[in-house]
């Protein structure tokens, strides 16, 4: 097996970033992936600690924002955003969090818990788990759910951190509590991943134009990839070796 794709997302739910190479530590998610997230108006969520998704303007509430688009400098800790329907914005999510604010106040339905503030966790991020957890998703599944839906879908629906060829659809299910190499890291397979209305949003457009969750639950279930945790910290690059041990 090998790796094909590697992504974060520095604001959650609000645009992903390819990535070449990256290092991972143990205990911790994907770096910066996460490390921002956009707090709703009834949101409990202060950044003093990780907080279930239900606080935050995600995509399974606003599937306009499945279309924007990332790119964190690392140095600076700025964010440049893209959406078909938006000017490009840069910003320092927490310095500029009125400017964010209001670049995405109209992607988002607005008879629902609106924008409100932006929160940090940088050490692990707000990952969908209670753990720092990263998603690892395969290629052959992608295309056994394209079937099922019988439409062409963009990988970028998932949302995933790690995307790998090289196995049999649905084998990662097989994998829990399993541990994996990757480059100089190990991973391990934790829990399969419920998906939620997020994936039914078009990551070009923003418009809801695939059911996903029905063509997933042909099988009797919601689920699709794998969260893992880091056990050994080391560099993992495209195309590295992703193997069972």
């Amino acid at each position: 097996m090998q790796v094909t794709a590697l992504y974060r997302h520095p604001i959650k739910s609000h645009g992903r970033e390819a990535l070449a190479r990256v290092r991972l530590t143990a205990g911790q998610s994907m770096p910066n992936d996460r490390r921002w997230a956009v707090a709703h108006d009834n949101a409990k969520a202060d950044g003093t600690k990780w907080a279930p998704c239900a606080n935050f303007s995600r995509g399974a509430k606003a599937p306009q924002l499945a279309a924007i688009n990332a790119v964190l400098n690392d140095e600076t800790d700025m964010v440049t955003l893209t959406h078909p329907d938006r000017d490009p914005l840069t910003v320092h999510p927490m310095r500029d969090a009125a400017e964010l604010l209001a670049w995405v106040m109209p992607l988002v339905p607005q008879d629902r818990a609106l924008p409100a503030r932006v929160v940090e966790l940088v050490e692990r991020g707000f990952t969908d788990t209670p753990y720092a957890s990263i998603s690892l998703n395969s290629a052959a599944t992608h295309h056994a759910v394209e079937g099922l839906a019988q439409s062409e879908l963009s990988p970028l629906r998932w949302r995933g951190n790690i995307w790998f060829d090289g196995a049999a659809a649905w084998d990662e299910f097989e994998w829990i509590d399993r541990d994996l190499r990757l480059g100089g890291a190990v991973l391990r397979v934790k829990e399969r991943i419920t998906r939620c209305k997020a994936t039914t949003a078009n990551p070009e457009t923003g418009a809801i134009d695939v059911d996903t969750l029905r063509a997933l639950n042909t099988l009797g279930h919601q689920d699709f990839g794998v969260y893992v945790e880091v056990i050994q910290s080391g560099d993992i690059a495209l195309g590295d070796k992703l193997e069972l041990i």
